[in-house]
C-alpha cells in the first residue's frame, strides 16, 4: 500500500485533467467509479459509492469479475472536488478523508482550486499528492489538433490550425469543440472556415492583472488587464491594496503607490455615495496605470503575488458562521430554549466542557445531533482531528452487549419463568363479569 493513497490533480476548466484520469484507467486496464458536481455529494452518497468502491473488489462494464490481487484495480475518481456546497453536500468532506485514509484502490480527486479544498481538512495537504496542471500552449495545442485531424480523416490549413489554437486562450476542450464545429461534414478545413468562429471570451485571473501592475512596466497593459478580468474595481483594489507595499519596497514607490490607490479610493466612495458607476472607469485606471507609472526605481520583488487577506478572513468567517448557527439550533432543540440564549449564554460554557470531556463530546454527537463538522466547530478542532473520529464513532449506533451499563436485556437473556407459575398463570379463573376473551368462545 503506497504512503499517499490519492493524487490530487490541480488546474483551470479545460485543460485534460479528468481525460487525463480516465486514460490512465484505460492504460491500467482500470475500472472506473466516478463522481461529479452533478451528483449528490452528501457524506452518505460519497460513502455508499466512492468508499463502497474503494473498499471492494467489483465487475467491469463488460461483466468480467476485477480481482485485486490479480491486478484488477478500480479508479475512484471525485471531479470538481473543491465545489462542495453547505447543508448540500452536508457530510462530504468527512467522508472524503475517510476515502483517503481508508481506501484500497486508486484515487483521484479533481479541483480547480486547491486551497477551497484543502482549507477544511489537514489529511488533504499531508495525505496526498499534488500535481497541477498548466495551461498547454498555442504551439501544443495546435500539434494535438493537426493529430485529430489526420485520424479523424479530413486535410486542416495551417492558417486554420493557428486561429483555431489561438482563440482557445489555453483551453484544450475549446479548441478540440471548435474543430468539431468546423470540420463536421467537410473533408477540407480552410482558413476561411476557421475565420467564422467568434472570439472566444477569455478571462484576465486576479494573479495576472496584478503581476501586469507590478512586474511587467506596462501601464495601458495593467489597465487592459483589468477589462479582461471578471471582477469590479471594488474587488480589484483589494488586491493591489494587498500588494502594494510587498512589490514597492522603495519608499518613494510606495507612497506615490498609495497615492494614486488612495485616489481610487475616493472615486469608489463617491460611486457608492451617488450611485453613479461610471466613476468606476476613472478608479480602475488609477488602481492600474496608476499604480503602475508610480515605480520610478528598477527595484522588482520576486516573491508570489499574495492572496488578499481580508478576502480569506471573511470567506472563513462566512463559513464559521454558518456552522454556529447550525450549532445553536441543534442545542437549542436539545435544551429547549432559544438559540440566541445558547449563543449569548450557553455556548461558550459548553465549548470549554466539550473540549475536555470526551464523555459529553459523545453524549452532544449521540444526544443532540451534532455531526463531524460541527463538533470540530465547537472544540475547535479539525474534522479529522482524534478528538472528533473518537466522538463520532463513540455515538454511532450499534448491537447492544451485555456489558453496556443501563442497556436493554436482549430476548435470550430474559429469565426463565418456573414452570409452576406458568401453571398458574394459565390455570388463573377470570373474575366474575369480566369480558370473555376472543379465544374463550
Amino acid at each position: 500500500m503506497p504512503e499517499k493513497r490519492a493524487v490530487v490533480l490541480i488546474g483551470s476548466p479545460g485543460i485534460g485533467k479528468t481525460s487525463a484520469a480516465l486514460a490512465l484507467a484505460s492504460d491500467m486496464g482500470w475500472g472506473v467509479v466516478e463522481m461529479n458536481a452533478s451528483d449528490q455529494r452528501t457524506g452518505e452518497a460519497i460513502e455508499d459509492i466512492a468508499l463502497r468502491g474503494a473498499m471492494f473488489n467489483t465487475f467491469t462494464d463488460d461483466g468480467e469479475y476485477l480481482k485485486t490481487s490479480d491486478g484488477g484495480r478500480k479508479l475512484i475518481i471525485l471531479d470538481e472536488a473543491d465545489s462542495l456546497f453547505g447543508r448540500q453536500d452536508r457530510g462530504a468532506m468527512p467522508a472524503i478523508v475517510k476515502l483517503i485514509n481508508e481506501t484500497r484502490q486508486p484515487v483521484i480527486l479533481i479541483v480547480n482550486d486547491f486551497y477551497a479544498l484543502s482549507k477544511k481538512s489537514s489529511s488533504i495537504k499531508t495525505k496526498t499528492l499534488q500535481i497541477t496542471f498548466k495551461k498547454p500552449t498555442s504551439v501544443s495545442i495546435s500539434k494535438t489538433l493537426r493529430k485529430i485531424a489526420e485520424r479523424e480523416g479530413f486535410r486542416i490549413d495551417p492558417v486554420a490550425v493557428e486561429t483555431i489554437a489561438d482563440n482557445a486562450h489555453g483551453d484544450m476542450r475549446a479548441a478540440v469543440s471548435d474543430l468539431q464545429s468546423i470540420a463536421e461534414g467537410k473533408s477540407v478545413v480552410t482558413g476561411r472556415s476557421a475565420e467564422a468562429l467568434s472570439e472566444r471570451d477569455s478571462r484576465t485571473s486576479m494573479y495576472d492583472m496584478v503581476y501586469s501592475i507590478f512586474r511587467k512596466n506596462d501601464p495601458a497593459g495593467s489597465r487592459r488587464a483589468l477589462l479582461d478580468s471578471d471582477t469590479d474595481p471594488e474587488s480589484a483594489i483589494i488586491w493591489v491594496d494587498e500588494n502594494l507595499p510587498y512589490e514597492y519596497t522603495d519608499k518613494g514607490d510606495l507612497v506615490r503607490g498609495y497615492e494614486k490607490l488612495s485616489r481610487a479610493d475616493i472615486h469608489l466612495g463617491r460611486v457608492r455615495r451617488r450611485q453613479y458607476y461610471g466613476l468606476w472607469s476613472y478608479a480602475g485606471d488609477m488602481m492600474t496605470a496608476g499604480v503602475a507609472t508610480a515605480r520610478h526605481s528598477n527595484i522588482y520583488s520576486g516573491g508570489r503575488v499574495r492572496f488578499p487577506q481580508y478576502l480569506m478572513k471573511m470567506s472563513r468567517s462566512r463559513e464559521v458562521r454558518g456552522t454556529k448557527k447550525a450549532v445553536c439550533l441543534k442545542l437549542a432543540v436539545y435544551m429547549h430554549t432559544s438559540t440566541k440564549r445558547v449563543e449569548l449564554d450557553v455556548l461558550p460554557y459548553i465549548r470549554e466542557i466539550a473540549s475536555a470531556d470526551r464523555e459529553f463530546r459523545t453524549s452532544l454527537v449521540k444526544n443532540a445531533g451534532l455531526d463531524s463538522e460541527e463538533l470540530a466547530f465547537l472544540i475547535r478542532k479539525k474534522i479529522d482531528s482524534p478528538e472528533v473520529v473518537d466522538a463520532v464513532a463513540a455515538a454511532a449506533p450499534g448491537p447492544y452487549k451485555k456489558s453496556d451499563p443501563g442497556a436493554p436485556m436482549l430476548k435470550d437473556e430474559y429469565p426463565e419463568v418456573p414452570e409452576p407459575v406458568k401453571k398458574a398463570i394459565d390455570e388463573k379463573p377470570a373474575p366474575e363479569g369480566a369480558q370473555k376473551k376472543l379465544f374463550d368462545f
